[in-house]
Parts: C-alpha cells; structure tokens; sequence
C-alpha cells in the first residue's frame, strides 16, 4: 500500500507506536503494509489489524491471534499483553480507521465519484461503475459498505493502477455526510433524489437535502456535480462553488435524459438515451438496453450516462457498460425457482422505494418481454411480501398505512404485511375494499410457517423490508420451499 508504513500510520492516525517487536526485516519507515482489516478473518501476512470495540465482540480479544496469522502491526486502544509485533495506540479505533483512510486517500492523484441519495444509491453505483470500467481500471464499493466503517475500508482497498473509484456514501444523521466527504474528497458528487429516508433523525425532506448536500463540503477543486433533474428538492440547486450542475432526468429540460422508454418486464427495458450535455460537446444519442427490471432503472442508467459524459466516455462505450450491469443480491435480483419467480429487492426500503417495486410487480403482468426471453407471463399471481420501513420518524404509521393504499390500488392479487409497523400498512390496504387479498404477521417467523398455504405453485413474489427485517432468510425460505 502506497506510503502505509508503521511510520506513516502511527502519524497519520495521531497514535503511539510501539515498535519494539518487529519482525526480521521489517522496519518502521520503509516497510509498506500489504493491507489493513478490521475483520480478524480477513487478516493475511504483512497487513495491519484494527482492533475496535463492536457491541457484541471486541476486536481486542482477537490481537494474539491476529499476530500469530502474520500481520506486522496493530492499532488498538489498549496495549496488548506480552504483544507479538508492533501496535499503534489511539485513542479511539474507529477515528483511526478514518483518519488513515484520508491520509491514504491524499496518496492517490484519483479520480473519486462519490454517490449519494435517499433511493437507488447501490443500483446507481453499479451502474456508473460498469460504465466506467468500459475505459478505465475502476474500484468501487462492494456490499453495503457506504458508512463511516465501510466507506474507509473501502478507500483501503485503493492500488496503484487504479484510476476510478466509484464510492456509495449513505448517512442516516447530519454531519455524517461531512465526514465521509472529508476521507473521500470527490471530484464528482452525484445525488440521485432526496427521497422520505431517516425521518426519524433528519426530521423533513429540507433535512434530508441539507443532510445529503454535505457531500459538497469536500468536493475537490474543480469538481462536477450530477443531480436528478426530476426531484423537486435537487432542480434548486444551480451552482455549488463555481460548480454548474448536470443534470439527468425523463425531461427533454435535462442535460441527459431519454424518450421512447419501452418496459420489457423482468428482462429490463430500453429507452433512447440522448446527451445535451457539456459545454463544447454537442448532442449526441443512443439506444439503451437496460438489463435491470422496473422503470427506476431507467434514472439509474441516465446518471451513469452523465458520469460517463463527464469522463469522455464515447456513447457506444457508455451503451456497453449500461448493456453489461449486473444485479446485486437485495436489488430488484430475479431469481427463478421450480415454482416461483422472486424478485428480491429485500436490501432496504422507504415509501419511495416500496411504491416502485409495487410498481414494478404491477407492470411486469402488463408489459411484453423480447421474444428470446424465457421468461413468461403465464405468472398466476402478483404477490408482495413488504415487512417494516425503519427511521421514518413521528409520519411512520400513515406512511406505512400509503403504501398498503398503493398496493390495493395496483391490484396486487395478495399483500403480505409482515413487522410491527406493517399492521398499518396490512389496515390500509384492507381499507381499500379492493380485490387484494391481505394477510399480516407480526413476525416473519409466523409468515414461514405458511409460506406453503399462502404462495402458489407459479406466482411471481416482491420480497421487500428494511434491511433491519432481515427478509434475506425469507428469500431463502422462498428458494427451498
């Protein structure tokens, strides 16, 4: 790793490094570690571990062993007793993770998209990444690791070679944006809405964009700014230190946007993509394959179109690296069983996110796949298994009673509610009158009990809840029932 010596560490991380039990043949200031880990099962020969304190395992207990697999230095905030290698002292082993992270971030002259909103954050990551990487050697986040754990390491895992990273930024707080910012420095900050998420911290939606827009405090000179044409909180934002934004969105009033969208199901969609764009770059279009489902996807692959434009991405490239995303496992993933058809979009949800997956399920009965799919709509049934919406403050009853509204009203032919909170939403489609059979649970544990009675043979099921419902056990219920 780029400059990461003992040395370098212990002063970026503002610790106390004691060196006496080095190695043979390693040193203080010219050795480079291969790694840093928080996780003691990920450690290898050469690297460092950071010893935190987690609510239920203290990484401290782990420094013998970590010693034992190799690693040539630990930070931690105890001294070790009778310590095999070096360690570094601090204060606090988090604040340490984030101070070596900028430190090793200020190592690289690379370029950082750093991507944040209340919707889409992991899909559009996904996306610009796959876009990117169509000319240039791109990192980007893996998993969930967008916070003020995640986003570190993720910076870590930076090498030499790499030019891109596409780095996912969720908060939940104010001041945790600023943070984050700080240790990532982007050269492009992209917003994809300002959406009902952390209500319950960030009070309003004016809360959420003052939360979010703290992306910008960092931003490197010169920076590039990409925002969601179509948000009604985003189009207010005309310039950020000297910074004009670009925007992306369905209006012919944006700077990317698209027409003649046509819905393909499940297999994704198309749409012609045109790019008014930058200043000197004059308007240039192309045809859109979209592998992803629901029309969501649609503002995803229009954000990528931007960055990539901003990058001097060709459209064909751009048109290749749209064509060759991926699903992640959690959002909107297809998976097909002997008797159903899932899609699992089961990573996180807020009424936003709730609303286009129903939107999704909805259409995927009425829309037309290509005819080299094998994927039919001979599906028996619509079904949606939605369990709570977290953090959404003192609104969370009426918010969750909408959705229930929402999927009465898309006809959906069975709703399954399933949380404390989804009670209301169970109440609110029952209020509808509507020919949408209800069931509620008030734990999942009740619902796998009678999956068998409640899902048939050929039905097409939405599996969808805050990531704090853990509804991935569901989804493995789903592929073995």
């Amino acid at each position: 790793m780029k400059n990461m010596t003992l040395k370098n560490i212990a002063q970026a991380v503002g610790g106390v490094l004691h060196a006496e039990m080095l190695p043979p043949g390693i040193s203080v200031d010219g050795t480079e570690v291969r790694s840093v880990v928080l996780d003691s099962r990920l450690v290898e020969e050469g690297g460092v571990f950071i010893a935190t304190r987690g609510e239920h395992v203290d990484g401290h207990s782990f420094i013998s062993q970590v010693f034992e697999a190799g690693v040539i230095g630990v930070i931690c905030e105890k001294a070790p007793e009778q310590p095999k290698g070096a360690y570094i002292l601090v204060e606090n082993s988090f604040q340490a993770l984030k101070d070596l992270a900028e430190y090793y971030r200020s190592q690289f002259d690379i370029k950082v998209v750093g991507i944040t909103g209340s919707v889409g954050k992991t899909s559009t990551k996904e996306f610009v990444a796959s876009v990117l990487a169509q000319k240039y050697c791109v990192l980007k986040t893996e998993g969930n690791y967008n916070n003020e754990v995640g986003l570190p390491l993720t910076v870590l895992r930076i090498r030499e070679g790499c030019e891109i990273a596409v780095l996912e930024m969720g908060i939940s707080d104010f001041g945790e944006m600023h943070r984050l910012s700080k240790i990532a420095k982007p050269d492009v900050c992209l917003i994809t809405n300002i959406g009902q998420c952390h209500l319950e911290n960030l009070g309003t939606r004016d809360g959420i964009l003052k939360a979010k827009t703290e992306i910008f405090d960092f931003m490197q000179e010169g920076g590039q700014i990409c925002l969601n044409g179509d948000d009604d909180k985003l189009i207010a934002i005309r310039e950020v230190r000297g910074s004009v934004p670009v925007f992306f969105g369905g209006g012919s009033n944006n700077a990317v946007y698209a027409d003649n969208y046509e819905n393909c199901g499940l297999v994704g969609s198309r749409a012609q993509i045109h790019m008014k764009g930058l200043a000197g770059v004059e308007e240039r279009s192309f045809e859109a394959e979209i592998p992803l489902p629901g029309e969501h996807m649609l503002c995803n692959a229009l954000a990528a179109t931007a960055v990539g434009m901003i990058f001097g991405l060709t459209p064909g490239q751009i048109q290749a690296g749209i064509r060759e995303v991926q699903a992640v496992d959690g959002r909107s993933h297809v998976i097909r069983t002997d008797r159903l058809t899932l899609i699992d979009d089961c990573y996180n949800a807020n009424p936003v996110s709730m609303k286009a997956a129903l939107d999704l399920l909805h259409m995927t009965e009425l829309s037309k796949a290509p005819e080299e799919s094998a994927y039919s709509h001979e599906t028996t049934r619509k079904v949606a298994v939605l369990g709570d919406m977290f953090e959404l403050g003192a609104d969370e009853a009426a918010l969750h009673r909408e959705v229930g509204v929402y999927a009465a009203e898309k006809q959906i032919d069975v709703l399954v509610c399933v949380g404390e909170l989804c009670r209301y939403m169970y109440e609110g489609a029952g209020d509808m009158h509507s020919e949408t059979r209800c069931y509620y649970f008030k734990e999942k544990e009740a619902l796998a009990a009678q999956i068998n009675a409640i899902i048939h043979d050929g039905d097409l099921v939405l599996v969808k809840a805050s990531h704090g419902m853990h509804f991935e056990e569901l989804i493995e219920k789903f592929i073995h029932s």
